[in-house]
């Protein structure tokens, strides 16, 4: 298959690239190179690429209509993967404007586009933000209605869209509603790679809230291979991909990070952001279902590979901007 792939440097979708080409799929790879975080990590992630015969890159913004549609006209394409995305629920409320164009406005324009140039299948990545207040393990049929924040909002709004097009134009669509990823490479901004950093330099980590509130923590890996796995025929389809278990608090995450760098974190508690959620939990049984996909890697694996990557990688992670 030809493959659209769109937010190719970034975390989640780099990891789903690089599974795509060894399957022998052959993957189109757009990305805007924005400087939300270091695009210094995002030049690491696409090294990766750079001798691959399957692979193509194009810098392009999914907001930006008419290169998009160059790109469209260029290809026939089997699928349309979007993980580009504005993402980070405390930014959003910063900045909402760029996560509106960016979650809302740059969705639309794949899917006119796939409309136009016929392109039959389309996996949305989406975010477990949506079920904020809502009862646990999350159902994918559960109302999610109330979105805390404009990161949340213009994912819902995303989801609409897709289903708009899925009725009228008979687009197939997966959305799949991620779960707290974290892996190797992840972005600067997230936990996981800011508390890792943090214990190693022997700074002290910001911590929002008391520690209490977990996560259904998922690999990057599990993701990308749950992705892939959604490009199948479905019809229109919410998936969550998570992993499943009880939810893992943050103080449990910062311990195995202490145990695997051999140092002791310094923390420094912070105001709980009321636009984060207190806890996530993935009901995966419709994943297990439709997909036959279930996570395959602990956090206390997981958290391994990540500090293993970040020593093997120190030369670059280390230098990455937190800010």
């Amino acid at each position: 298959m030809k493959i659209l792939l769109t937010g190719v440097a970034g975390f989640i979708a780099s990891k789903t690239a690089e599974l795509l080409l060894e399957d022998g799929h052959e993957v189109v790879g757009l990305d805007n190179m924005n400087d939300y975080y270091d695009v210094s990590l995002k030049e690491h992630r696409l090294e990766f690429f750079k001798d691959k015969e399957n692979f193509q890159f194009h810098e392009v913004d999914i907001e930006n209509f008419g290169e998009l549609e160059k790109i469209f006209s260029k290809h026939k394409f089997d699928a349309v993967l979007n993980l580009a995305a504005r993402a980070g629920v405390r930014y959003s409320i910063e900045n909402p404007h760029v996560y509106m164009s960016t979650n809302a406005q740059g969705s639309l324009n794949i899917l006119e586009l796939m409309k136009k140039h016929d392109v039959k299948k389309y996996v949305l990545a989406s975010t477990s933000s949506l079920y904020a207040g809502l009862p646990m393990p999350f159902k994918e049929d559960l109302p999610v209605n109330t979105p805390i924040s404009p990161y949340a909002a213009t994912k819902k709004a995303a989801e609409s869209m897709a289903y708009t097009y899925h009725h009228l134009f008979g687009i197939d669509v997966s959305i799949v509603r991620y779960f707290t990823v974290y892996g190797p490479a992840s972005r600067p901004d997230m936990a996981q790679f800011r508390f890792m950093r943090w214990i190693d330099e022997g700074s002290p980590i910001q911590l929002y809230g008391d520690g209490t509130q977990a996560r259904d923590f998922t690999y990057v890996d599990d993701i990308a291979r749950g992705t892939i796995l959604a490009m199948k025929p479905l019809g229109y389809e919410i998936i969550n991909l998570g992993g499943g278990k009880n939810p893992i608090t943050v103080n449990e995450m910062i311990s195995i990070l202490e145990n695997e760098l051999g140092k002791d974190a310094k923390v420094e508690n912070l105001p709980f952001n009321k636009a984060d959620m207190k806890e996530t939990w993935a009901d995966i049984t419709k994943a297990k279902t439709l997909l036959g996909w279930e996570p395959t890697i602990n956090l206390n694996e997981g958290l391994r590979l990540c500090v293993e990557s970040y020593k093997n990688n120190f030369e670059i992670q280390s230098k990455v901007s937190l800010n």
